[in-house]
Order: C-alpha cells, then sequence, then structure tokens
C-alpha cells in the first residue's frame, strides 16, 4: 500500500468526546482554504504508486414536513482511478460543480435533495500482495468504502496470492453495524456471532492506517495501529479550515505557502496538521435536530485483544534482579560459546509466533522471534515478481537494508540473507554527507565485509549515497514538508537523511579491495553509478527503544536504577509513533518505497517483554557490550562478532549530517551546542530560503 487521505466538507463535527476542552464546530466557508484536493493529491502521486483513485460520498437531506422527518442517504457520485497513464472519470451529479469542492446546496422544496455533505476519499496503492491489480478506495456491493495503507501479518488469515487490502475490505463487510460504538460499550451484533470494526482491527498484527466508510450505519472509521508504524495526520476543524482532514502526508504546497506569505502564516501554518494518535476512531453521521446541517460525534474505541493490551501497557514482569541473578546473567555467554553456536543450530519449530521451551538461552528466543519477523516481512509474492510491468530483471534486489553497518543493521541483513532466496541479490543503503569519513560510511564497508564472511554466495550491494548538504535548497524544503507536524532541526536532519537513503540513489562498487586499515586499495574495484529498486526497505526502529541503546537510558540507569531505566524504555515505546514512526513513514514512502519494522513486530514485543531487563541491558557494562546486551549476543549467534561490540551511533551522528547541519545554521559545532540546535525549531530559517 502507498498512502490514504479523506477530505470531509459540510459535517459539523463534535470532538467534546475526544477533546473535552471542544464542542460541536461552526461551518464558516474559508475564502483559501490552506490545502486542497488537488495538493493532496499531487503529495500522494509523490509516492510512486500503481495506481491512485478517488471516490465521492454526498450526504443529501429529504426534507417531506418537518426538520424532524428528515430521511438522510448516501450516493456515491464521482469518482477517478489513476493507473499508469490511464485517466477514467466517470459523470459528476448534476448539482456539482466541477470547479468546486465545497458541497452543493439546492433549492429546499419539499421534494428536492439537499447535497448538505461531502465526504472525498483518496487511495494510493503500492501493491506489493495479491496477484490481480487493484485500485483504492474499495467499494464493495453494499457502499462500504476503504482506503487502506497496511500490511497483514497475522490475526487476519491472508493467503500468498491474497491482498490486504481486499481481505480487509471482505471481513469489515461482515462486522455489526449497530449503534453502540460507545467507547467501552459492547457492540450488539457479538450477540449474532458478528464482529464490530474495533474488534476486527484489534486482531491484526502488522503496520496499518486506515479510513473505512460503513454505509449502513453511516459512520466514517479511521485509525492507525497500537504503535503507528503507519503514518495518519489529522487536521481537526478550526475557525480558519472547518474541514475534517486526514492524510498520509502533509502537502508540500502548505510549506512553500508557510515560507513565502512571511510572517502571517510562520508557526499558525506549520501547526495544521497533528499526528493522529494510536486507536481506532468513528464519526457517525446524523442530520441535526435543530436544521438540515449534518452532524459527526468523534469518538474513539478501546483495542479489545486482551494480548495487544498488554503489549501497549509495556509492563515488564522481571525488572530488578537479585544479586545472584545478575551475577548468573554475566557468566551465561561467555566467549568460548561464540564460534560454537551455529546459526542454524537455533532454528526449531516456530509455531503461532510463540518460541518453544526447547530454546533456553534469551538470546536465542529473540533471534527466533526475529527471523520469524523478516520472513514473514520479506515473503515474495506473485504480484511483487510482476512488479513495474515486469521489468525488473532476473536477480535483482526486492527488499534493502537501511544500513550503517551498525549492529541492528548487521542483524536485519545477516537474517534477510536467511530469508531471502540466494538467487536475488542485497541492497544496502548508506547515506552520507562526509563521503567515506563519515562513520556510517566506514562501518558500512567492513560490515560489508563480515556479511560477505558468513554468506560468500550472497551478491551483496552496499548502495553509497553521497551527499552535499549546502546544495540540498529544494531537497530540505520539500523534506521540511514530510516531517511535518515534526519541525524540530534533529526531525529534518534525520527526515533528510531519510529520504536521501530511501531513494537509493548512489554508486556501488562491484569488488571491493580492502587494506589493513579497512579503506579502499587504489586497484582492483570500479565504482558505478546506481540506483535501488527495491519497494521493500527494512529498518531497524525500535531496536534502541526496547534494549535500552540510548545514552538517556544510561542516564537514567545511573540516577534511578533498574526501575528507573524500565519506566524510561516504556515511555520509548508510548511515544515512539509520534516521535519517530510517523515521520520516518513518510519520508521513506515518498520515495515509493514501503518500510516494514522488523524489530517492531508484535511477537518480537512480546518477547523482548517476557525476559528480565538485565538480560536486556546491563548499563554497568561499558558502551558496545551492556547497552543492548541481548541483541549483541543475538549477533554473536549469527556469527557477526565484529558488528557485536560496535557502540551505538544514531544516523544524524553517523552520516554526519548533524555537522553540516550546525555549521550551516548555526555557524560552528560549538554555537550549535551552545544553543541546543536539536530542540530549535525550523521555520523560516535561511537555509530553507
Amino acid at each position: 500500500m502507498c498512502g490514504i487521505a479523506l477530505i470531509v466538507c459540510g459535517v459539523r463535527i463534535d470532538l467534546s468526546a475526544l477533546l473535552p476542552i471542544f464542542s460541536i464546530s461552526s461551518l464558516p466557508q474559508a475564502e483559501q482554504p490552506l490545502f486542497s484536493i488537488n495538493d493532496i493529491k499531487a503529495a500522494l502521486r509523490r509516492r510512486g504508486p500503481d495506481s491512485l483513485g478517488s471516490k465521492k460520498v454526498f450526504l443529501h437531506s429529504k426534507i417531506p414536513s418537518s426538520v424532524e422527518g428528515q430521511d438522510i442517504f448516501s450516493l456515491t457520485v464521482e469518482e477517478e482511478a489513476i493507473k499508469g497513464d490511464l485517466h477514467y472519470n466517470a459523470n459528476s451529479c448534476h448539482c456539482i460543480s466541477s470547479a468546486s469542492e465545497e458541497p452543493c446546496m439546492l433549492d429546499n422544496d419539499f421534494d428536492k435533495p439537499k447535497c448538505v455533505a461531502e465526504l472525498f476519499f483518496l487511495g494510493a496503492t503500492l501493491q506489493l500482495r495479491g496477484i490481480n491489480p487493484i485500485i483504492q478506495p474499495l467499494v464493495d456491493a453494499a457502499g462500504n468504502i476503504l482506503v487502506y495503507n497496511g500490511e497483514i501479518f497475522g490475526g487476519i488469515y491472508l493467503s500468498s496470492d491474497s491482498n490486504d487490502g481486499e481481505i480487509l475490505m471482505e471481513s469489515l463487510g461482515k462486522c455489526c453495524s449497530c449503534s453502540s460504538h460507545g467507547q467501552m460499550e459492547a457492540c450488539h451484533g457479538s450477540e449474532k456471532g458478528q464482529n464490530s470494526v474495533p474488534n476486527l482491527l484489534s486482531t491484526i498484527n502488522g503496520p496499518w492506517a486506515l479510513i473505512y466508510w460503513q454505509a449502513s450505519s453511516r459512520t466514517i472509521w479511521f485509525g492507525r495501529d497500537a504503535f503507528g508504524r503507519r503514518s495518519l495526520l489529522v487536521h481537526w476543524p478550526t475557525s480558519k479550515d472547518s474541514r475534517l482532514l486526514l492524510t498520509s502526508v502533509s502537502p508540500p504546497h502548505s510549506i512553500d505557502k508557510s515560507f513565502d506569505h512571511g510572517e502571517e502564516y510562520g508557526t499558525s501554518e506549520m501547526d495544521f496538521w497533528e499526528e493522529l494518535p494510536c486507536g481506532v476512531y468513528s464519526m457517525r453521521v446524523g442530520a441535526s435536530k435543530l436544521d438540515a446541517n449534518m452532524v459527526g460525534e468523534v469518538k474513539r474505541h478501546e483495542w479489545t485483544d486482551p494480548i495487544l493490551n498488554e503489549l501497549i501497557k509495556w509492563d515488564r514482569t522481571s525488572v530488578q534482579p537479585k544479586p545472584e541473578e545478575l551475577n548468573v546473567s554475566r557468566m551465561k555467554f561467555p566467549g568460548w560459546q561464540h564460534d560454537m553456536l551455529s546459526v542454524h543450530s537455533t532454528k526449531v519449530p516456530y509455531e503461532s509466533g510463540l518460541t518453544q521451551a526447547s530454546v533456553v538461552v534469551p538470546s536465542e528466543t529473540v533471534l527466533l522471534a526475529l527471523r520469524e519477523a523478516v520472513m514473514r516481512r520479506t515473503a515474495i509474492s506473485t504480484m511483487f515478481m510482476a512488479a513495474k510491468c515486469g521489468k525488473t530483471q532476473e536477480g535483482h534486489a526486492p527488499v534493502a537494508v537501511l544500513f550503517s553497518g551498525g549492529l541492528d543493521s548487521m542483524i536485519l541483513s545477516a537474517l534477510l540473507d536467511e530469508c531471502l532466496d540466494s538467487k536475488y541479490e542485497i541492497d544496502l543503503l548508506n547515506v552520507s554527507f562526509d563521503k567515506e569519513s563519515a562513520p556510517d560510511r566506514i562501518s558500512a564497508r567492513a560490515g560489508v565485509k563480515e556479511l560477505k564472511r558468513i554468506s560468500p554466495l550472497r551478491r551483496w550491494k552496499l548502495v553509497e549515497i553521497d551527499a552535499d548538504l549546502s546544495k540540498l535548497t529544494s531537497e530540505a524544503k520539500h523534506v521540511t514538508s514530510l516531517i511535518n507536524p515534526a519541525k524540530t532541526y534533529v526531525d529534518l536532519n534525520i527526515g533528510l537523511a531519510l529520504w536521501l537513503a530511501a531513494g537509493g540513489d548512489g554508486w556501488v562498487c562491484e569488488e571491493r579491495i580492502y587494506n589493513s586499515n579497512n579503506n579502499y586499495d587504489n586497484g582492483d574495484y570500479q565504482r558505478i553509478k546506481y540506483k535501488s529498486e527495491a519497494r521493500i526497505l527494512l529498518v531497524g526502529s525500535g531496536a534502541d527503544e526496547q534494549c535500552a541503546g540510548y545514552g538517556r537510558h544510561r542516564t537514567k540507569y545511573r540516577n534511578a536504577s533498574w526501575l528507573g531505566l524500565h519506566e524510561e524504555m516504556k515511555l520509548d515505546m508510548q511515544r515512539i509513533w509520534k516521535r519517530n514512526l510517523g515521520r520516518d513513514d513518510r519520508c521513506i514512502a515518498d520515495n515509493g518505497k514501503e518500510a516494514r519494522f522488523p524489530f517492531l513486530d508484535e511477537d518480537v514485543i512480546r518477547t523482548l517483554l517476557s525476559i528480565p531487563l538485565w538480560e536486556i541491558a546491563d548499563l554497568d557494562q561499558p558502551s558496545g557490550k551492556g547497552d543492548k546486551k541481548i541483541l549483541r549476543e543475538v549477533a554473536q549467534l549469527l556469527g557477526l562478532h565484529e558488528a557485536s561490540v560496535l557502540p551505538k551511533r544514531a544516523i544524524q551522528f553517523g552520516s554526519r549530517i548533524a555537522r553540516e547541519s550546525n555549521r550551516k545554521n548555526f555557524g560552528s559545532n560549538r554555537a550549535a551546542n551552545q544553543a541546543s540546535a536539536g530542540s530549535v525549531e525550523i521555520y523560516r530559517t535561511s537555509s530553507l530560503n
């Protein structure tokens, strides 16, 4: 999948159940809304989808004799589907002006309808699963409409030749449409064996964001998965723009306006969007008893799956070790075991995502869960093999890794090698703002050497993406729109590095010769231009949050011991949707790539939570040993001995974009540090003008 959007016009939005400070919004008509439908279409089209479609639903009210007797019905009157060079437009309703995005208002005669509201659905599809091409929005015989951006890796059965969206649409169509969809109310349909929408969505394993129109109940359902692995932005109605807007990405047009119109835009326009908090929401649309206008009450629903709720709480049973337990942990994985433990020795049967009792060492348990997570995310389907109309060549790289050569990306690369047929190449995407001198470039080259040692038959392609920040003015402005509503320099630095890396446009060396200093010899290699065509990108997000990889974790442990460390890690996991994942998903997807996060697989999270904290990390030990201890042991099991001792290095520092950004925007690293540059908001900076 790729991206989704919904624009709701002409509905008074009641947010009182969601945000107590809000009441029912009025319906002022903005003279010139900041965003148009075409702006959002353009943002989704940039993502390189295989298809982009739209559908409008108009809500009319018949007024027979009194306001109380209104009969509301929905009617789909206009659709647009774009696939490749194919453009199709159905006939528009006679009451709609093709030049206007506002809902139509006709005479209020006895037998004439009044079009009082409009729902505009947009769906962009980067199709990686299923045999037959699909175009979103999906519509079923009952008039239900779905736009979906996600993958189903469990919870709902999906055969190897099925498409996620089509299967989900079929399942949603069987859900109850009763009115008891309050925050804590039970669904009446469950008595008849029907599922509810929140129930169904709670069972899905995998990243998703969706918008669903349930025609029978006149309800819009929307939301994102419990960890926020897919972006969904929301604009709640305001006096400046009374529409309800949902979209996977903020259109660039808004940032151009914010920077080109002076102070009257500035921060207020940067605050137009917010990350939709993870969860399932509904808005049932009905007629006001006072007038002919539509009213929609927004509610947030509880996750109903108890296992999922346990993961969201992120409570660990064993946090504080006894002295003897800590001593045993530190002696459990002696160095002499490393060479004796083969990666294949841990391949035991794996059922329903649960590790088997025969696996004793915690790191082996984690390895099993991670291997299965990578396997689920890299299965090659018929549709994927036929991507881009069969233009792909035999042996091409269908899956790439965001690659620094560090611990997390090395583990993902080694596991991908196990899960992917040996006939395929693997692209390792590495970005540097200091060419071969950046720490991530040095560790990436060393990492490829180690990967070739453990898997010499695989064709590894290190894609070296060189960037010069001083020459990326227009790119920086564009990435500023992608990270929105994030707006600090650290967000921009990370976003720009991710965006460039995901683009995969760099250089590869067919033959690599290393000297004793691990640098290139001036001999037998040829550096050629290369652009990765892989549409799936494995990313290591979630590893540091769950395994104590950040410096602040060590600080918290030093000040508040094990309980303090646990609370800090819990905080990181419960805010990762807002601080990281939405931003990262938008920056990667803009290149026509789909980010997948094996460390945030539900079974991996569950496995890590089941292990005592002192087995996950031991921050009394030095950097490169105690931090992310469990993953270092996983790396040893995979034969990645050099990678297992590498210290943590964030992408903005490893790629050296932070250093270059500090020099460009603050004059020097010292000045940037004095100004706490990472938390400084961007807004109207000279570097973007």
